[in-house]
């Protein structure tokens, strides 16, 4: 026992905190390379097991949204393959999985119905990505040998459907591709002012992060949207995005003045069969 929890510490000195973009201190005890293979799985099976849709317009505009906020990225962030997919769910939930994997469900598109509506989703969940919080949950959860362990077995050598829910909640996504799970609240709260920063460098409108949440705030009462049901504190985080546009709307006129306006053509509202 005094071996294995000397061997724990030491890993966990090697693996140290770090610093993200929201400038915050999270303990780090596995790679990149390791929780970008988990995303990468995570992203393979949910492909393989769940409705993807059959409209190639809502796939290319998710893309030229996405790509556009890539630009932003630090150059290490735009060496990573994004690749991006549009499940064929009426639900409105949005994610993305570390090594660069972003989903969206064909009921988010009438919740967010402009450009830089969906461009405040998809950027806040590029956040989550970019400040890793999926690996400092997984360094959290886990030991650092229980953390590499759960690699290993989920790259495929050994995986159990137990091991494989773990995996998948950690990184912010249940056993189902409609199942969204929270982050910390302040980890929620990094990846809106992150996201709204990010949105405005690439060009989109800060100001509708704001009317984004506004709308689903008003929709909790009727049907309470998925993406809205699982992050926390729904009432305040348009306050706050609101607060920060002092920071974010010069970032957004300087975008413009460069010339960055991303075209991305929303496409038109309606429901694959299914």
């Amino acid at each position: 026992m005094k071996a294995r929890l000397f061997g724990l510490v030491l890993l966990a000195g090697l693996g140290g905190c770090a610093t993200n973009m929201s400038g915050r201190d999270q303990l780090l005890l596995i790679s990149d390379s390791q929780i970008n293979t988990m995303g990468l799985t995570a992203f393979q099976q949910m492909k393989a097991s769940d409705t993807l849709s059959q409209d190639a317009e809502k796939t290319r505009y998710v893309d030229c949204i996405t790509q556009a906020l890539v630009r932003q990225l630090p150059a290490s962030w735009q060496q990573t393959p994004w690749e991006v997919a549009v499940f064929n769910h009426k639900a409105a939930n949005a994610f993305a999985l570390p090594g660069g994997k972003v989903g969206v469900h064909t009921g988010m598109f009438p919740m967010a119905e402009t450009p830089d509506q969906m461009a405040a989703v998809l950027a806040h969940e590029i956040a989550h990505v970019v400040d890793r919080h999926g690996a400092a949950r997984v360094s959290n959860q886990f030991a650092a040998e229980a953390a590499s362990a759960a690699v290993a077995a989920y790259a495929g050598r050994k995986a159990s459907p137990e091991q494989s829910r773990q995996v998948l909640a950690l990184l912010g996504v249940g056993s189902q591709v409609g199942v969204l799970l929270p982050f910390s609240r302040q980890n929620e709260s990094d990846a809106d002012l992150l996201g709204q920063r990010l949105m405005a460098q690439a060009g989109f409108d800060p100001s509708a992060a704001v009317t984004l949440w506004q709308r689903m705030t008003a929709e909790a009462p009727v049907r309470s949207p998925e993406w809205l049901s699982t992050h926390p504190d729904p009432e305040r985080r348009a306050d706050r995005l609101t607060e920060n546009l002092g920071r974010t709307r010069p970032l957004f006129e300087q975008a413009r003045a460069r010339g960055a306006s991303p075209q991305c053509r929303a496409p038109k509202l309606k429901m694959d069969a299914g």
